[in-house]
């Protein structure tokens, strides 16, 4: 069934990959061959007949038809629609397997909660964990056909002992058309809810964990129903398969050699066989037949699921994990590293090229030279340096790549940042600072200078020249006028000092 070559391709060395290809099972030549070898079959049988049957006349109409065959042949969207066709396949094919139930978990659950070493605690949970193998079998039977050749009627499961008689006819019994599989997992319920009540399963807890589990099981029994009932659209389907097989049968007439002397264009050689178009051949229809393969992977093909081989490992490795490995535990003694704080197992000869340090990090191996490593205390520096970055930030970021230090440009005077934010002949007053206006302000040089400066170090930070930010909401720089409310303090001589309130008279 599956084919495994993990094993093979463990190392990438040279010819890795070439010596799958001389694998026959599961290759591409098992099914592929019969599909390549009637093409070249009919490819050869229409080259025969255009060179020594056909007339005169004849052969160039067959010519005008290969040319036209082979030009109209491209505009087959073959590459788009198969390879969405393959995704889809492939992606459905995974989610198969991971819907695919394993009982390990459940068993480990029942092992460990369901208590007692008698005959009837024992009994309980290997009739559980054979009620969760049941309802997977069923559905096996359901979609896979190797499975259901190996149990092709229920009374078979009865003889292969994983159900008695009496479920058989409680099955049956049920007035249900619908597929069955559920029914053990409500034997699976019922069989657990006794034992809590005797006490075999000591808290409601350990039920909970028990039953979720049960249901995760279930739900991947009904996901794989769900799968085998809800196939790709078989729209869809058709069309990839007209569309492959249409583009080569146009192939068949349309890549024929014809004849050089006729100066057909792409035609100046004579060959009696297409090596280019098998190649291509195998490519598209190959795509195709891996779709095949994948589309139901509980067949009888190579690559498909081995299920006859889950459900005897399933019920074999539950039904120990639950009797034979109850409370089996062995001698607990101490371990070689009892005493070493650091344990260091053994490399022998073969893998000691292997061992390797362990990986702390990689911003640990970063240089940093040692006259940055000191903290800068001065922050009017750091803030220097800052604003060097900002004013020129191609230069701050070619010096950081480099490792260069930031240059130290001297601090502009007040009256060179102030002239930055000077107003342009026909610029509106409306945002510009009434005391940056220097038409309107007749006092002194020195007064104007100071005034600048206030004005300068009063704007806010995304108005100042140099200040790269992200993009502000437009604040209004002046905050609204806000009506003072008179203050009157209450100096009745009924309250003491520390007793006087203050009140507001509202304005008339």
């Amino acid at each position: 069934m599956t084919v495994t070559y993990s094993r093979r391709v463990a190392d990438a060395r040279l010819g890795t990959f070439y010596c799958l290809l001389l694998r026959w099972k599961g290759s591409i030549y098992k099914l592929l061959y019969r599909e390549l070898l009637i093409f070249t079959v009919m490819y050869g049988t229409i080259s025969i007949t255009y060179r020594c049957i056909l007339t005169e006349e004849q052969r160039r109409m067959f010519e005008k038809l290969s040319v036209y065959c082979d030009q109209y042949a491209q505009l087959i969207p073959l590459s788009f629609v198969l390879g969405f066709y393959v995704t889809l396949v492939v992606s459905r094919w995974w989610g198969q397997y991971e819907s695919i139930p394993w009982p390990d978990r459940l068993s480990a659950l029942v092992s460990g909660h369901v208590r007692g070493a008698d005959e009837g605690a024992r009994l309980i949970r290997r009739s559980l964990m054979r009620y969760a193998n049941l309802s997977g079998i069923l559905i096996y039977r359901s979609v896979s056909t190797a499975v259901y050749k190996r149990f092709p009627t229920m009374s078979h499961l009865v003889q292969a002992g994983l159900m008695t008689a009496e479920e058989l006819r409680l099955l049956e019994e049920l007035p249900s058309p619908h597929n069955k599989f559920w029914v053990p997992c409500m034997w699976f319920v019922s069989l657990a809810m006794r034992a809590r009540s005797e006490g075999r399963i000591n808290n409601d807890v350990a039920m909970t964990a028990i039953l979720n589990e049960l249901n995760t099981l279930r739900s991947q029994c009904m996901r794989l129903y769900g799968y085998d009932w809800i196939s790709l659209p078989l729209v869809y389907t058709q069309v990839v398969t007209v569309a492959v097989y249409s583009f080569f049968l146009a192939c068949l007439i349309g890549r024929q050699f014809l004849d050089p002397t006729q100066g057909y264009p792409g035609h100046n050689l004579d060959f009696y066989l297409p090596i280019f178009t098998l190649l291509q051949f195998f490519f598209y229809v190959g795509w195709l037949k891996v779709a095949e393969q994948l589309i139901n992977p509980f067949g009888e093909d190579d690559d498909d699921f081995e299920t006859n081989w889950l459900v005897d490992r399933n019920l074999q490795v539950s039904l120990l994990s639950v009797d034979e490995m109850y409370d089996l535990v062995p001698l607990v003694e101490r371990d070689k590293y009892w005493d070493e704080s650091e344990p260091q197992p053994p490399y022998t000869a073969a893998s000691a090229e292997h061992r390797k340090p362990s990986f702390m990090g990689s911003a640990l191996d970063i240089s940093v030279p040692k006259e940055e490593m000191e903290f800068q205390h001065n922050l009017e520096q750091i803030k220097e340096h800052e604003e060097a970055n900002h004013s020129t930030p191609f230069l701050g970021s070619l010096s950081r790549i480099l490792g260069v230090q930031s240059p130290n440009f001297p601090r502009s005077t007040p009256t060179s940042r102030v002239s930055l934010l000077r107003r342009r002949p026909r610029a509106p007053f409306s945002r510009f600072p009434l005391y940056l206006h220097p038409e309107s302000s007749p006092m002194p040089s020195h007064a104007r200078n100071a005034d600048m400066e206030d004005a300068f170090s009063s704007m806010p930070l995304y108005e100042r020249p140099g200040f790269y930010s992200c993009p502000q909401t437009p604040i209004h720089c002046v905050p609204p006028s806000i009506p003072r409310l008179p203050l009157h303090l209450d100096t009745s001589s009924s309250l003491s000092t520390p007793e006087r309130v203050l009140s507001f008279t509202p304005p008339c």
